[in-house]
């Protein structure tokens, strides 16, 4: 599976539009270990852009701290699960926890 981050400085965003890059991390949920981690520059945002260039790269999950209710709405529509409220830093811990039900997810920061 694989997901994809918003990152800014290094660490996960906490505003999904607002991002520099994506961190795109593979996963094996059976053995609950990273495969494969690639840093790849955001296009720049547009209403919609995002996530259709998410799942032209083949995307399962976006963790992310916020995220506009339309841009939610877009990525479902590509059968793509959005977890927002994400207070883990590194863009690894966040996947890992996840893929371990362990991910702390809080409120949308985003309210657009």
């Amino acid at each position: 599976m694989r997901y994809a981050i918003p990152i800014i400085n290094g660490m996960v965003s906490l505003h999904f539009g607002h991002c520099e890059d994506f961190a795109l991390i593979d996963a094996d949920e059976k053995t609950k270990k990273i495969i494969k981690k690639e840093f790849v520059r955001a296009p720049s945002h547009q209403p919609g852009v995002l996530p259709e260039w998410l799942a032209e790269h083949g995307v399962s999950y976006v963790l992310a701290g916020g995220m506009g209710s339309r841009a939610q709405a877009i990525f479902q529509q590509h059968g793509i699960e959005v977890v927002i409220g994400v207070s883990e830093n590194d863009p690894e811990n966040a996947v890992i926890s996840h893929l371990n039900g362990q991910l702390m997810a809080g409120e949308n920061i985003c309210d657009h």
